[in-house]
């Protein structure tokens, strides 16, 4: 008899995997929330007072003059007496709802969920088998993944539990970003007083074929147990550094293992999606970007792309930090709210993060930013979700963006809209193209006639519930979006977007 077992969709190249299609639900859902929790919230700290404070487990060891004094006044102790090890004993997740954090994510409109399930720091927020430090049998001793996912699948949303194991090598070594290192001086005193903590800091200071076979181990244990539908890791420096230029051919042996080990366990996944008919997807994070272009989408913190780019995400900080930071400086919500029409308008997705406290509550100035971006998509949502990308992306004059979905064009005005305007993309139009011109919002009857110059549309006097930004929906009578205005190449859609090194330092 005949195999009728389906064949795998990818064969395990990259140029297979190059051929992954964008899921439809990412795509139209537009709206994500990030999640970056773990005993580094339990700190809540950086001595700058801004800056990554989910880096403050390395940056601790690396400048004891501004850290020690800290935990020394926070916790009676510092390192090697009391380190990392230790605060994981103060992440305790006391007050955490997981219903209530699913509710109120899904009450603001975002349609996926990322959850930081590894960061650097070698902390496993779920049930691991792998390693004994994890939030099962230490500091909150429950399932922080597990939990959340049944949580937000539960109110429909996608899932992601998100790794980023790929830099935990350097994260307690001398040397950051070299394919071999050795564990600092204090975190060495650590191990040798508390032999266990060596499976939290380590084991291994560098991309061993152990370190790399238990880093594909952790994600597969993650994807069995939790059935997730995109696979987001991070940044992976090392294929750039230490002699590295992995997409250009050139590696060490170890990296090369790494590279081809990462590659076999995304078409895994992929696979595994389409098994399971599931459509899953993941990201490809880093300007220098971690694959081949066209696997996953475009991904770099806080990224703005000037153009419209291949499918990309901007996974976006509210304030100056992912982890919890007590202090932390915020944006603007009316900044935040036209953050989130650019990427989208330029064919990206708005992740945007939270750093919940250590007892998993959201701290105020996070959920008032939630709140309003929540109550601005429920009154605009209609230009939001389901979109795609017009011929362009902003109009400057008038501060405009535009999104289309089907044959409708949204005009969305980043300025109270009290005077009338035209948009120059319709010039050549005529009056029978369009059916008819509404503002999200509001009951008032949209003013609107053609011109040489395109649609001029007078606002009304009464601007509806709209706040920071208003949309107009133009309905016209042929398909609006334009796949050809997109720019392909990433290396030019990235051209003059703002860097951000790997710390958060602007």
């Amino acid at each position: 008899m005949a195999d009728t077992d389906p064949q795998p969709r990818y064969d395990g190249s990259w140029e297979s995997l190059q051929e992954m299609p964008v899921p439809e639900w990412f795509d139209d859902g537009k709206i994500g929330i990030f999640i970056h929790w773990g005993p580094y919230s339990a700190l809540g700290y950086q001595h700058t007072g801004r800056g990554y404070a989910e880096h403050t487990p390395k940056n601790m060891y690396r400048g004891p003059q501004h850290y020690f004094p800290y935990l020394e006044s926070k916790f009676g102790a510092a390192p090697p007496e009391f380190g990392y090890k230790d605060v994981v004993d103060h992440f305790k997740a006391e007050n955490w709802d997981p219903d209530a954090w699913a509710q109120l994510f899904a009450s603001v409109g975002a349609k996926y969920v990322v959850l930081t399930a590894e960061h650097h720091d070698g902390w496993a927020n779920w049930d691991s088998e792998l390693t004994p430090w994890n939030a099962v049998n230490k500091g909150p001793q429950r399932d922080l993944v597990g939990d959340l996912g049944t949580a937000v699948k539960k109110v429909g949303l996608k899932y992601a539990p998100s790794y980023h194991r790929e830099r935990h090598t350097g994260f307690f070594a001398n040397d950051l970003y070299k394919v071999h290192s050795k564990p600092n001086r204090v975190i060495q005193q650590e191990i040798e007083s508390h032999p266990e903590s060596a499976l939290l800091y380590g084991p291994d200071f560098s991309y061993s074929k152990h370190f790399v076979d238990d880093y594909v181990a952790r994600w597969q244990e993650i994807q069995r147990k939790y059935d997730p539908d995109f696979l987001w890791i991070d940044d992976i420096p090392i294929y750039t550094r230490d002699g590295n230029n992995v997409r250009k051919g050139i590696s060490t042996p170890e990296i090369k293992y790494f590279d081809d080990q990462c590659r076999q366990m995304i078409t895994d996944f992929m696979n595994w999606g389409t098994e399971n008919g599931k459509e899953v997807y993941l990201n490809n994070k880093g300007a220098n970007r971690n694959w081949p272009d066209g696997v996953g989408c475009l991904e770099k913190d806080n990224l703005k792309l000037k153009v419209i780019g291949p499918k990309w995400q901007s996974c976006t900080t509210f304030g100056t930090s992912f982890g919890y930071l007590k202090g932390d400086a915020y944006k603007p919500i009316k900044s935040i709210i036209h953050e989130m029409i650019e990427v989208i308008s330029r064919n990206g997705n708005f992740l945007v993060n939270i750093g919940p406290k250590s007892d998993g509550t959201i701290p105020q100035p996070q959920v008032e930013r939630l709140m309003e971006m929540g109550a601005w998509l429920n009154i605009n949502g209609d230009a939001i979700y389901g979109s795609r990308y017009w011929k362009h992306s902003e109009q400057q004059e008038g501060h405009l963006a535009f999104t289309t979905n089907g044959k409708k064009l949204y005009a969305m005005k980043l300025a109270a809209p009290t005077e009338p305007f035209t948009i120059h993309g319709t010039k050549g139009w005529t009056a029978s193209s369009i059916s008819h011109v509404r503002l999200l919002g509001s009951d008032a009857k949209v003013s609107w006639l053609m011109t040489e110059q395109g649609l001029q549309i007078t606002p009304p006097s009464t601007l509806g519930k709209s706040k920071y930004a208003w949309s107009y929906e133009i309905l016209t009578d042929r398909e609006q979006h334009q796949p050809s205005a997109i720019q392909s190449d990433a290396s030019r859609a990235l051209k003059g977007t703002k860097k951000v090194d790997l710390e958060g330092r602007h």
